[in-house]
Formats: C-alpha cells, sequence, structure tokens
C-alpha cells in the first residue's frame, strides 16, 4: 500500500470520520462501518484533505482537466480544498464549481458556484464516497445541462467495495452506465489491511468480531 494511503487511514480515524459500529447508509443498508466527511471540520484538516484527493486524482487522471466539480453540499468544500491542494502540490490551476440546491434567480445567478462550465470543459466530479451510486444520477443531468462536457471521472475519498443497483460494484457500474471512470483515496480492502489486529494509537480498531460484521457485511452486499 503506498504511504499516502496508510496515511490517509490514520487521518481518516484522527478526524473521527472513518467509524465502526452499527450505523445505516443514504441507500438503507445497516452497516458495521461508516465514512461521513462532515466530520472535517477545520482548516488544517481541510487542507490535509484536499492533498490527499489531489494525489488520488493526480495518479489516476493527471492534470488535463478543466473543472473539479463538487455536488452540494459536502463537494463544495472539497472542490474548493482540493483545487488548491493541486495548484500548491502540482502547480496546475483548475477551475471549482459546484451547484446550489435551488436556482437562484438575483445577483449571482443560475444554479452553480465557482466557476461557470463551458462547452468543451473536461470535468472531474469529486464526492466523499459512494455506496449505491445513486448520486451521480442527480450530478450528471446538471452537468449535462450546462453545454458539451465532458465528464472523464468520478473520485471519491473511500471505495466501500460493494453492490451498487446490481451485482457489480456502485463505481463499476458508474463506469459501464456513464462511461466515466472512478478512483478513490483508499477502498475499504486497504483500510481493513491497515487496522485489522493492528494497533491504532494503542488500540486494536478493527479486531476478530468486528472482522466477521464486515466479513458478514460484504456476504449480504459485496460484489459477487
Amino acid at each position: 500500500m503506498e504511504a499516502y494511503k496508510a496515511a490517509f487511514i490514520d487521518f481518516m480515524m484522527d478526524c473521527n470520520v472513518l467509524k465502526f459500529g452499527d450505523f445505516v447508509t443514504k441507500s438503507g443498508r445497516n452497516t458495521p462501518f461508516f465514512v461521513n466527511t462532515g466530520f472535517y471540520r477545520t482548516g488544517g484538516q481541510l487542507r490535509k484533505l484536499g492533498a490527499y484527493y489531489a494525489e488520488a486524482i493526480h495518479d489516476k487522471y493527471g492534470l488535463d482537466f478543466d473543472v473539479l466539480f463538487g455536488p452540494a453540499y459536502k463537494g463544495i468544500p472539497l472542490s474548493v480544498a482540493t483545487t488548491m491542494a493541486i495548484d500548491e502540490k502540482y502547480g496546475k490551476e483548475i477551475r471549482y464549481c459546484s451547484n446550489r440546491k435551488e436556482v437562484k434567480d438575483h445577483g449571482d445567478t443560475g444554479i452553480l458556484l465557482g466557476s461557470p462550465i463551458r462547452d468543451g470543459d473536461k470535468v472531474v466530479i469529486i464526492e466523499d464516497v459512494t455506496t449505491a451510486g445513486t448520486s451521480i444520477q442527480e450530478t450528471l443531468p446538471i452537468l449535462q445541462a450546462q453545454g458539451a462536457v465532458d465528464v472523464i471521472g468520478l473520485v471519491v475519498s473511500v471505495d466501500r467495495m460493494e453492490r451498487g443497483q446490481g451485482t457489480k460494484s456502485a463505481l463499476a457500474e458508474i463506469e459501464e452506465r456513464y462511461g466515466i471512470r472512478t478512483t478513490a483515496i483508499v477502498t475499504m480492502a486497504e483500510v481493513i489491511e491497515h487496522l485489522y489486529n493492528k494497533p491504532y494509537k494503542g488500540n486494536i480498531i478493527i479486531d476478530d468480531e468486528l472482522k466477521a460484521s464486515i466479513d458478514a457485511y460484504y456476504e449480504q452486499y459485496g460484489v459477487k
């Protein structure tokens, strides 16, 4: 595992973003683990998060794109922090853009925040985590309504590695259905590899009992 991936897992734990217990996902699944990027709450945390996203984007797509689009609401700070990190780490100016939940009809009108999206723009979408691939169905029409854009990728913080609407993973379904390449900073397999029966600040986070719960979850919702 690359060093930045292991560091990112510890970073999620430090920020209380990666949790283990009993949770319900947006898609209604009971899950023993949960990722909530809403717990990144300081400038320093967002700066580090943007740097991790920037590295994952650079590794997968390079820097030959124009706009980083973060769907409202959580995608707004992600797009801002990551475009800043791309500029700092790689010296490349990428425009950031997000959507409003309601169209604004006065002042800075329209549905978009940040940069306009123009015909011919290459766009990467940035999100926190995708479980069943439902959010992309809301995001793509917004982008396509702006003009002839080329959505080249979707990046998330954690690939939960579970089925979407069918038998394939949510990210694999997005690739197949929409022709969009996908990537994540880390996968849950990498999280488990890093934490299973290994100490984090002196404690074992994923012990045999929790590992059994995770395995049972993937038996039900994992890719077949």
